[in-house]
């Protein structure tokens, strides 16, 4: 993963935010300046790591002389109890260690729960993709953390994919837009903007024909029942089968491999990124 300025950034803040203008008062009152401490960062359960470069970037703002040997890499599958991190240094390497467990915990849980959902799709055309619902100024972490748990990304802002969502549809049936002017405008689109994917919202059955008149590269099947899901797939696979289909909406690890089994190419999962749970890891000072 590259650090790049932003996120240079989210990690200076959140430090700062941890520190604020006192510093780390309990460290500098009872840990001693003059000593070396060792500590290491344990798995308390299994999961996927991610997020090594986040920390090691808050070990060197913090703790600039500190030394940080990693012995699992991202996307590596962790048991409980397994040590993935060694680190040395002055005291300093306390005052790192919240802010870099916060990164870790909370990207390692969302590369362990797209594991999960991966390997409940294993064996079926369905690939697992994330969504836009993420923390603001999290989203380039987020969706790396899906990467590394093997699921894929969507797009990453409302800059690099058409997506025509139901709220499109209502405004351009009021502003009076027939299909023709519609694939006109989608043509311009893919004109001025090369590579520039279209994706369509499909809610019932009776949205298919029109949906793929405009010739989308993917339609989007949200909150559809399962007999309606199965039938507009395979209506979908006839009429159009270079179209891709993806199917969202509620999708929860017990419904998931019923969902890949009706033949999507994706399953889009918003709590990858806004529901993930903070993996239990710790780092814990040696004697």
């Amino acid at each position: 993963m590259v650090i790049d300025s932003p996120i240079r950034s989210l990690v200076h803040s959140a430090l700062r935010e941890d520190l604020g203008f006192r510093g780390d008062i309990t460290t500098r009152f009872f840990l001693s300046p003059r000593k070396q401490y060792r500590a290491r960062f344990i798995f308390k359960s299994d999961g996927v790591l991610c997020g090594r470069a986040l920390v090691d970037e808050v070990f060197r703002l913090a703790c600039p002389s500190a030394r940080l040997r990693w012995l699992k890499r991202d996307g590596d599958r962790v048991r409980e109890g397994t040590v993935v991190a060694r680190v040395s240094g002055p005291r300093e390497i306390m005052t790192a260690e919240r802010t870099a467990l916060n990164f870790l915990q909370h990207l390692s849980g969302i590369a362990t729960l797209t594991s999960r959902y991966v390997e409940r799709t294993a064996g079926t055309r369905a690939r697992i993709y994330d969504t836009r619902k993420t923390l603001p100024g999290w989203r380039a972490l987020a969706k790396y953390a899906v990467r590394a748990g093997g699921g894929s990304n969507h797009r990453m802002g409302l800059y690099d994919m058409a997506l025509i969502k139901d709220n499109h549809v209502a405004g351009w049936d009021r502003d009076g837009l027939g299909t023709v002017e519609l694939v006109r405008r989608i043509r311009e689109l893919r004109r001025r903007r090369r590579g520039t994917p279209v994706q369509v919202e499909i809610k019932s059955a009776g949205e298919i024909d029109r949906a793929l008149a405009l010739r989308p590269e993917l339609v989007l099947l949200d909150n559809m029942g399962t007999a309606a899901l199965r039938a507009a797939i395979r209506r979908i696979r006839r009429l159009s089968p270079k179209t891709l289909i993806e199917v969202s909406g509620g999708v929860d690890l017990h419904d998931v491999r019923r969902l890949a089994r009706l033949g999507p190419d994706r399953i889009s999962v918003g709590r990858l990124t806004h529901s993930a749970p903070a993996l239990d890891i710790s780092m814990k000072l040696e004697p």
